[in-house]
């Protein structure tokens, strides 16, 4: 079986998949992919199923060793990756020789970098998925970020190499959006109508102890127009809690699954893999649409992910 050494970690390498759904009832996340669609369309060029495992890089990238070659896939963010300092295109499939070493600096754009393998990366799963739950510290390798010196297994892989790359138009459409449309949330009337309107018309700012977990903003504090008092109940992905303080947070995908926070609206599906592309310091706004629109929106990305025209062999 073929492997990957790891010559350096990165700020934060993970192994991260499709995630664990359908467990939350028990207290444990979906994880997986921050931004789903990139490591999708990665695994496509890959020669890969689309929820095939592969190393998520934030912010900072590491370097990446190959001793026995192999085909990989760079998608999501720019980070400058060069192997013998040839630079490396992005959202194309490309060969590694015997001993190439990838090397990534910090990133040019968004926040995550995804490096696909046609294989996959081969852990043991855990409840059905190969992500890593940094906070519990299960799933993955090892259940944590890799660290030099860590060795990777590579999955088998079928079939010829195919010379492959995702369309530009498709790219821009479907990464980068600092405008990001929501739901109205459960507790979206205990705002006061001032407070509603404050929340789509300020410039949030992400804040530096974003993660996984959830993304702080900072801008406007919203003021709760009732005075209820929450029990503690079931929370989603992309829902957005206003605690006290009244700065929102979107929980992501190593969330916590139960909340007692309102919450004022949720990020729609079609576009959660952006919120993973967010950086400290990044400003958005929110955008508000309806449910109907958000299954509209959600099922032309799907179609468009599914297509064959936007491979261009």
């Amino acid at each position: 079986m073929s492997t990957i050494r790891v010559d350096a970690p990165g700020l934060q390498t993970t192994v991260q998949d499709l995630g664990r759904h359908g467990f939350g009832t028990i207290g444990v996340s979906a994880s997986g992919a921050a931004d789903p669609v990139s490591l999708r369309l990665g695994n496509r060029l890959a020669g890969n199923l689309q929820g095939a495992a592969a190393l998520e890089m934030t912010l900072v990238g590491g370097a990446f060793r190959f001793p026995d070659g192999g085909v990989i896939a760079l998608t999501g963010s720019d980070f400058g990756a060069t192997v013998e300092g040839t630079a490396i295109e992005s959202w194309t499939a490309t060969k590694i020789r015997s001993g190439g070493t990838i090397h990534f600096g910090p990133t040019r754009s968004g926040a995550r970098s995804y490096l696909c393998v046609r294989g996959g990366i081969a852990v043991p799963p855990f409840l059905g998925s190969a992500s890593t739950h940094l906070l519990s510290g299960l799933g993955g390798f090892e259940g944590r970020a890799l660290q030099k010196g860590d060795i990777l297994h590579i999955g088998l892989a079928t079939g010829p190499f195919c010379d492959a790359k995702i369309d530009r138009r498709t790219r821009e459409q479907m990464l980068f959006r600092k405008v990001l449309r929501v739901t109205p949330g459960p507790q979206a009337r205990w705002f006061s109508q001032a407070a509603l309107s404050a929340f789509y018309a300020t410039a949030w700012r992400v804040g530096e102890q974003s993660n996984r977990m959830g993304l702080r903003l900072g801008g406007a504090a919203l003021e709760r127009d009732s005075e209820s008092a929450m029990i503690t109940e079931g929370v989603s992905l992309g829902a957005i809690q206003v605690p006290p303080q009244g700065a929102p947070i979107i929980l992501f995908v190593d969330q916590q699954t139960t909340g007692g926070y309102p919450k004022i609206a949720s990020v729609i599906s079609a576009d959660l893999h952006r919120v993973g592309q967010l950086r400290p310091r990044d400003e958005i706004r929110f955008e508000p649409v309806t449910f109907e629109t958000a299954r509209a929106l959600l099922a032309e990305q799907e179609k468009l992910l599914a297509s064959e025209e936007i491979i261009l062999r």
